[in-house]
């Protein structure tokens, strides 16, 4: 089972996004955190207990409230028990600065939001097949 941690505050891209995830049919489990403060939280809470909800991909928003995206984004490529989790930046911004501030704190890639639920079903879908068909990740010790 693959385990997503999403972590967006916009209530509509959480609902697109979670439906576009549950028809790829492969399993899933998808932690949510609506800030960046709680999404702080929830990966030191699972780096303490050692636990199976560490993340295998992490899906990032950048306006984030409490901490934006960038702070989050900061702190798992800082954290020796979560660095090696790939971070997609998924976000509405195409900010040339947000994207390769992006790209210099280390997220794995950059992706601009799409408009409409199938657009997030395509990307979803790409992302599938890249990140859990044909990329190797690293197994859970």
């Amino acid at each position: 089972m693959l385990n997503i941690f999403l972590i967006e505050d916009n209530e509509g891209d959480v609902l697109l996004i979670s439906d576009a995830l549950e028809e790829l049919n492969i399993p899933l489990q998808i932690s949510y955190a609506k800030d960046g403060h709680e999404a702080v939280e929830f990966l030191e809470s699972c780096l303490c207990v050692n636990d199976n909800n560490i993340p295998d991909l992490v899906l990032l928003d950048i306006n984030l409230p409490k901490k934006n995206g960038q702070e989050v984004l900061q702190f798992i490529k800082s954290s020796n028990g979560l660095k090696q989790i790939p971070v997609i930046m998924l976000t509405t911004s195409s900010s040339e600065t947000d994207i390769l501030e992006s790209y210099k704190n280390h997220a794995n890639s950059y992706i601009s939001k799409p408009m409409g639920p199938e657009s997030y079903q395509d990307i979803l879908q790409k992302i599938e097949s890249f990140w859990f068909s044909l990329v190797k990740l690293p197994s859970r010790v």
